[in-house]
């Protein structure tokens, strides 16, 4: 079968690889749809710490080059031995959650159900374990979870960024009726509308300077947004909070303006939560958070209970709406020249593109 394979910065390429077969415990999915991600994106730039290099990871037993892709929907063609049938069947639309942990006894994450933060954690489509760029991967079932039947498959693949950002407000000080203001209108940023909106916010207000990114926040149902280049936006959100400040501001964009921004909207004993995965360690106002009492926190993936929360959510339709953010959809073996680098270079209008294997 053909995969995508992550060989290296700037070295990813699409290979001939034997088409897998289901272990115990384990389904067998032809894959729909894939988003190109954000991450995706960085180890195309750059080495990331999720990828097994020079050793082998230590969960999968695989190292460069590995399967890459982990935003992804399909439908399940086979089970192995042992997989439970009266939930899983051939011809089931499902969705992965792509975190691997190390899930011993003695970890005290994994134990907890805090699968994100096990000192040994990584992602199917970074580590090994396949990737979702191919025509087939074999998932374990615990990993695998059922699409509800009204969500088409290329929507599907939006639920791994969608379980991001329901995390992070899970994770955050937020409560329904609150202000709040999301800083960077990249796919989390721009996803985290619909989940607030889903979450029973007030008000949603947006930064972002990119015009079309703007346009498409208010598309999504933000009440405000605002252009960071020319507007002065702590000043703006006071302004529609009454002097307060944003209850809840989620940094998004992995940039010091942007944090900056949040430091300084946020309300009085209000909360920032960071998202974003940051290129090189940000410098910021330590001061003035303690001036305001306010909280910095933040979060990566998501932990065992927010796929099922989120799936819920979703076949209740209260996050109806986000087909905007697909912006292409393309073949396989166009992934690099028509995903990543069209994501690279028109990354105003560019939000998520889907590749189909």
């Amino acid at each position: 079968m053909k995969a995508a394979r992550y060989y290296g910065p700037g070295d990813i390429r699409i290979d001939d690889i034997p088409e897998p077969v289901p272990k115990p415990g384990q389904v067998k999915i032809k894959v729909r749809s894939i988003a190109v991600c954000g991450s995706d994106l960085h180890a195309y730039l750059m080495l990331l710490w999720v990828s097994p290099v020079n050793e082998p990871n230590s969960i999968t037993k695989e190292k460069l080059p590995v399967g890459i892709g982990h935003e992804f929907s399909g439908t399940i063609v086979d089970l192995g031995e042992d997989v439970d049938i009266s939930h899983f069947s051939v011809g089931q639309h499902v969705v992965v959650e792509p975190l691997i942990s190390c899930m011993s006894d003695y970890c005290a994450s994994c134990s907890a159900g805090r699968r994100n933060v096990c000192p040994r954690m990584n992602f199917i489509g970074f580590a090994g374990w396949g990737g979702g760029m191919a025509e087939y991967i074999t998932v374990d079932q615990e990993l695998v979870h059922d699409l509800p039947p009204q969500i088409p498959l290329e929507i599907g693949a939006m639920m791994e960024p969608l379980a991001v950002g329901w995390h992070a407000v899970n994770r955050s000080e937020f409560k329904s009726g609150d202000n709040v203001l999301v800083v960077g209108a990249g796919p989390i940023g721009l996803l985290l509308i619909k989940v607030l909106q889903a979450r029973g916010a007030a008000w949603v207000g947006v930064s972002e300077p990119a015009n079309a990114r703007r346009e498409l926040a208010l598309t999504l149902g933000a009440n405000e947004v605002y252009n960071p280049l020319t507007a002065n936006v702590s000043e703006e959100v006071r302004r529609v909070t009454d002097g307060i400040g944003a209850d809840v501001v989620f940094e998004c964009s992995g940039i010091p303006a942007g944090l900056d921004t949040a430091i300084q909207a946020v309300r009085a004993r209000g909360n920032i939560m960071n998202v974003s995965v940051w290129e090189n360690p940000p410098a910021f106002d330590v001061n003035h958070l303690m001036a305001r009492e306010a909280s910095f926190t933040a979060v990566i993936g998501y932990e065992s209970r927010v796929f099922p929360e989120l799936l819920k959510a979703v076949g209740e339709g209260k996050l109806d709406g986000i087909e905007p953010l697909i912006t292409r959809k393309i073949a396989l073996k166009d992934v690099v020249q028509k995903g990543f680098m069209t994501l690279l270079q028109e990354k105003e209008t560019q939000i998520k593109i889907l590749v189909q294997p």
